[in-house]
């Protein structure tokens, strides 16, 4: 889709210095950018790198003051208007499917909203529902009496078992399962394990977005719960009777045990690990590799492992650095020691 400067600039709600006339047909990174597309410029980018830049026009923060002959569009946040404008000049980057494909299979007792569209080989049993104008990609499976609300996107492969409640708007990236069996076992005097069963549910509410091959376990009783607005990445497990509030992030191969709850708005990095049965406070943020083993309060940030509040974490990764002089230290003692001992 083309729009002129003008017509982008009233769209994000930018001042516009430049012609607006020009016409753009896409997006690009500053970087790679040629004439005909628009670029963003994040707080650390230069004015050189701007005025080298082949974009059309570049989007900018308000408190730059820039001299360069390109064309500007300022606003308050360049990454969420770029976002948008993606949005606006892209809107068929990624093929949808429309209605339901031939190959796709509902029971006969499911109920599709408004709408709902239906890739190649999709499959919903029976007792299921999906809302108006969700987008199920193919090869993806919805379980008996599931509920996924109006407006989601199922990517394609995604595994939805029996009696999930999935909210509005929710976007599941490809290969992620929810709903899987919780890992719960009885270990018995012989030494074999038997299978409890885990007969709670899922419920992920509005607006949640779940990366690619990220598995969410159903609760052994009640549910696993994933709040308003959160956002987990690829590859992260989420173990069963989980409550993870709203708005919460979980970074790439994090890995959340057993009946522990997050607060809202909690930060997660990479890797992290949350041992079973914790509690962690609203706004609790843990850097990358952190192993939490215990509970902690809202507004701490931690680090290392097990986890400590951040100051006490780099005050002893400080220590540990010395180590190496303070191990020459030590040799040179014990041999003054060694010396006067022998005299």
């Amino acid at each position: 889709m083309t729009k002129t400067l003008k017509e982008i600039a009233v769209f994000l709600q930018g001042e516009l210095t430049g012609d607006g006339s020009i016409a753009i047909r896409g997006v690009n990174s500053i970087e790679d950018a040629q004439p005909g597309e628009i670029a963003f410029a994040g707080p650390a980018v230069s004015e050189k790198t701007i005025e080298g830049s082949g974009a059309s026009c570049v989007v900018v923060g308000g408190p730059l003051q820039s001299k360069t002959a390109k064309p500007l569009i300022k606003v308050d946040s360049p990454s969420v208007a770029f976002s948008r404008l993606v949005d606006l000049l892209m809107p068929e980057r990624i093929p949808v499917p429309k209605g339901v494909h031939g190959t796709a299979i509902a029971g006969k007792k499911a109920v599709l909203g408004k709408d709902v569209a239906l890739g190649q080989y999709v499959v919903v049993e029976d007792g299921a529902s999906i809302g108006d104008n969700t987008v199920l990609y193919p090869f993806c499976f919805v379980g008996k009496n599931t509920k996924i609300g109006a407006g989601c996107i199922i990517y394609p492969n995604v595994t939805i078992r029996e009696e999930v409640s999935i909210g509005n708007r929710v976007v599941i990236h490809p290969g992620s399962v929810i709903g899987s069996d919780g890992f719960g076992y009885d270990t018995q005097r012989d030494g074999t394990h038997v299978k409890i069963p885990q007969i709670g549910t899922v419920l992920i509410e509005d607006d949640v977005e779940i990366g690619a091959c990220v598995t969410i376990d159903r609760a052994r009783f009640s549910k696993t719960v994933i709040g308003k607005g959160s956002k987990i990445d690829n590859l992260v497990q989420i173990a069963h009777n989980v409550v993870i509030g709203p708005y919460c992030l979980a970074a790439a191969q994090t890995g959340i045990s057993g009946s522990t709850s997050l607060g809202r708005n909690v930060v997660l990095g990479g890797q992290v690990g949350v041992a079973d049965h914790l509690k962690l406070g609203d706004f609790v943020m843990a850097g990358a590799k952190t192993g939490i083993s215990k509970s902690f309060p809202a507004n701490t940030t931690l680090f290392w492992y097990p986890a400590k509040p951040v100051d006490k974490a780099r005050d002893i990764l400080g220590c540990v650095g010395l180590l190496p002089k303070l191990y020459e230290r030590v040799k040179v003692l014990e041999a003054k020691i060694k010396e006067l001992e022998s005299k």
